[in-house]
């Protein structure tokens, strides 16, 4: 499993919240919903992504750009028109005043805006639940990054055009699928560029022995791991496996090995039917005492907190953990 598979091998997108928008100048949307990933790309016109804090993206066609939540920001014509509907968590949209707006915007099969002939079209799909294995990936992530359609061309979005406005049987896993793969052809891209900020630990998949280790560990957690046994399995010696991994990851092997473990068990906890002694087998700790211990010295809360507090977050995108 590598750095970009791992980011939503688990929590994959699951009936993710994807939508054609069709506005007419002049028109403006603040985003307020607090999921934790956005991507949008224009199919047609022009469009400018406004965060609270940082430079606004302007979106051609071909162009695609990537939210990071849970902070809001603004979709519009231009960056000084003001906003007129507002996009709250649970898919909740509303004017300023309160007045809901789901039904008087909605143009078809997930189609929505204030003109079906409007001259900027935009194709969203958002991730609505935090997935913890992506946490390293996604801390990485500026909180919003655009790439231009003239230097990156993929043949995903034409594809997710036409799929996002049919209405068919096991439609929903499809636009899944495609959202997935459009999020990590972008990253893919992003990460590439030479002047991206990729985490030291997505960088060392490149070398051939801390990769190697990398792999190992994130390809089978359950293994009852040592430095000395990483190294037999890369051909170096444990000295200088330790040190040659701490200083291209920035932490050493085993205490990569922990956070990996418990980012997967905090990603198997959000499904009602795992017990923690199974999950705790799944990760490599010995008891579900063991992990219990080890996820509330590091996260700050138990295992069953932490499930409750997801099952809360799940209930408030109108979501099932």
């Amino acid at each position: 499993m590598d750095a970009l598979a791992s980011l939503l091998d688990g929590p994959r997108a699951r009936g993710a919240f994807l939508l054609r928008v069709v506005m007419e100048p002049p028109w403006a949307v603040r985003i307020e919903d607090r999921a934790p990933l956005c991507v949008m790309t224009m199919a047609r016109g022009e469009a400018w992504v406004v965060p609270d804090e940082g430079e606004a993206v302007r979106l051609r066609p071909g162009d695609v750009a990537i939210a990071r939540g849970p902070a809001p920001y603004t979709v519009a014509d231009d960056p000084a028109t003001a906003p007129q509907a507002w996009i709250l968590p649970g898919e909740v949209c509303r004017t300023a005043d309160g007045a809901d707006l789901a039904e008087a915007m909605a143009l078809g099969v997930r189609t929505w805006g204030n003109s079906l002939d409007g001259s900027a079209t935009m194709l969203i799909g958002t991730y609505q639940l935090d997935g913890e294995i992506s946490g390293r990936l996604l801390d990485a992530l500026p909180p919003l990054l655009a790439l231009d359609g003239e230097v990156w061309d993929c043949p995903l979005m034409p594809w997710l055009g036409e799929e996002i406005v049919k209405d068919e049987a096991g439609q929903e896993a499809v636009l899944d699928r495609l959202l997935d793969l459009l999020l990590i052809s972008v990253l893919r891209a992003w990460f590439a560029r030479p002047e991206a900020r990729a985490p030291g630990w997505y960088r060392a998949l490149g070398d051939p022995v801390v990769g190697r280790a990398l792999r190992l560990l994130q390809n089978n957690p359950a293994h009852p791991w040592t430095v000395a046994g990483l190294a037999a399995q890369t051909g170096v010696s444990r000295a200088a496996l330790a040190r040659r991994f701490t200083a291209l990851v920035g932490e050493p092997p085993m205490a990569y090995l922990t956070g990996w473990r418990l980012a997967l068990a905090a990603d198997l906890l959000r499904d009602p039917a795992s017990t923690l002694a199974a999950v705790a087998r799944r990760v490599g700790y010995g008891s579900a005492f063991a992990l219990s211990a080890a996820f509330t010295r590091e996260r700050g809360l138990s295992p069953r907190a932490y499930r409750e507090a997801a099952v809360s977050a799940a209930n408030a995108f109108g979501n099932k953990s």
